[in-house]
């Protein structure tokens, strides 16, 4: 391990380096580009694989979906007119796909100047979708980390990996997490016999057998999604995709021989605190669509225990995390786990939440389609699973078992209705069972490398500005009020 005392410089790494990233079309690969075309001009090449997708090429993709983004807003008054010509100098876009082996590179010829050009390699590329599909899931969040780190050991230059996970790797464990690898065939509830090999068969099997007796597109979704959730929680992980990206790790950290590789496990992204600029944030995530419910006035109750943890960490300090560990580890050669995270250092409570959520909507009502402001009141909070299901039966299933018993009078007149109302509350339901292990989480993630890193940027001269991810400068009541949930119906809603 580094010694604390060493200091790196991020600006230094990056300059005339080449680096490949890996799932260039999400939200935090999309900050991560852009932040090095903003800060580091010098940098030789990045490299953006992208999936060809709705007849759209990567490079059509990167030009019409990316480039036109607000986030890039910043870079552009930057350099004005010039930055068409440092994109055509600096970035190639690939056309490829993590799920096949090579990447899928077709263009032969970019992928030899890769392997002879390419520095470090960062993987962003997840489905991150609780209940996906096992084989897509499988095939992008485990087996895609393998081909990640299988082309990395073929290119000659390669001094670093960077696979970024997710903190909750470790399922519904309490207590204090520690950085610590998973071992190949480890499960959570000391179950054995997982092979991830065997899980790739399996799902085959099961998909062969789909197609042989003409299964339907839809029944196959539903199948390859349920036989997800059965095998994570078959070896003790909460959805499938916790399980897959806890794989994926076990892939990389096994295979590297000695690949210097970072994995990194941040918490619960959320919007920019300060990079390019406050509240960019896009997609939905869970404690954003539960805020704007209630702001709505659709949502009157709250599942969570108040006093239980959310490890939440604004999406620019991440990206800072990953370009300060790239500076850090190159070329060690060993493997290093970073918590990237605020639940040890500046922990936020549940109870924040409903009472922000209150603050901001009483100030700030939301206007609807028919131009009346919704008034927002005190919300209900239900704070274990036992609430929630007496909840349940006084508000619906009552009224659902009524409505059923209406409708067989009536010779089933009202069947429509029924099942419509039947479909609403199993998607309660569903949803509930999804979320239900981060509403009711009890971890804390231990951080120790993480602040080691941290110690690693100079205090002094301007990458300490430029480089900043330590989670006790938020102040989570201005974040929320000020900037995240601004940045939300910006740019969300």
């Amino acid at each position: 391990m580094s010694t604390e005392t060493e200091v790196v410089s991020v600006l230094k790494y990056l300059d005339n380096k080449s680096i490949l990233v890996i799932g260039a079309a999400g939200f935090l690969a999309n900050i991560f580009v852009e932040k090095i075309l903003r800060v580091a001009p010098d940098v030789k090449k990045l490299y953006l694989l992208l999936r060809a997708s709705n007849g759209k090429s990567a490079t059509q993709r990167f030009n019409d979906e990316i480039l036109r983004k607000d986030l890039f807003k910043v870079v552009k008054e930057k350099y004005g007119p010039n930055l068409n010509q440092l994109i055509s100098e600096k970035v190639t876009i690939i056309d490829g796909d993590i799920c096949l082996e090579d990447l899928g590179l077709q263009d032969f010829d970019v992928a030899h100047e890769m392997i002879h050009q390419v520095d470090a390699i960062v993987n962003l590329a997840a489905t991150t979708k609780f209940d996906e599909r096992y084989d897509v899931a499988l095939g992008i969040n485990t087996l895609g980390a393998l081909n990640v780190l299988n082309f990395a050991k073929r290119c000659a230059k390669v001094k670093i990996l960077v696979h970024v996970s997710t903190a909750y790797v470790c399922g519904e464990k309490s207590g204090l997490i520690m950085e610590t690898p998973y071992r190949m065939g480890e499960t959570l509830n000391g179950s054995t016999g997982l092979d991830i090999n065997h899980e790739k068969k399996f799902v085959q099997e099961k998909l062969d057998q789909l197609r042989a007796i003409g299964a339907s597109p839809e029944t196959v979704t539903q199948a390859m999604k349920d036989l997800g959730l059965r095998r994570a929680k078959m070896y003790g992980w909460p959805n499938t995709y916790v399980f897959t990206k806890a794989m994926g790790e076990m892939m990389v950290g096994t295979k590297r021989e000695n690949l210097s590789l970072v994995l990194l496990r941040p918490s619960i992204i959320t919007s920019t605190f300060k990079e390019p600029f406050p509240g960019w944030t896009e997609g939905i995530r869970t404690i954003d669509s539960l805020a704007v419910g209630y702001g709505k006035g659709k949502l009157t109750c709250f599942l969570c225990d108040l006093n239980a943890i959310s490890d939440v960490l604004p999406a620019d300090m991440v990206v800072n995390s990953i370009l300060v560990s790239m500076a850090a580890q190159a070329g060690k050669q060993e493997e290093i786990i970073y918590h990237v995270g605020s639940s040890l250092r500046n922990p936020m409570k549940n109870e924040k939440f409903p009472e922000l959520a209150y603050r901001y909507f009483t100030t700030n009502p939301w206007i609807n389609k028919e131009g009346k402001v919704v008034r927002v009141g005190n919300i209900e909070i239900l704070s274990s699973m036992r609430s929630f299901h007496r909840y349940m039966t006084i508000r619906y299933l009552i009224s659902l078992k009524g409505l059923e018993l209406v409708n067989m009078v009536l010779c089933k007149l009202l069947e429509k209705e029924f099942k419509y109302f039947h479909r609403k509350i199993n998607f309660i339901y569903r949803l509930v069972d999804l979320y239900q292990p981060y509403l009711f989480f009890y971890g804390i993630f231990d951080d120790t490398n993480t602040e080691k890193l941290q110690n690693m940027v100079s205090k002094t001269g301007v990458e300490s500005e430029m480089f900043y991810f330590d989670p006790k400068v938020i102040d989570w009541d201005d974040y929320f009020l000020n900037t995240h949930v601004i940045g939300l119906l910006k740019y969300v809603f």
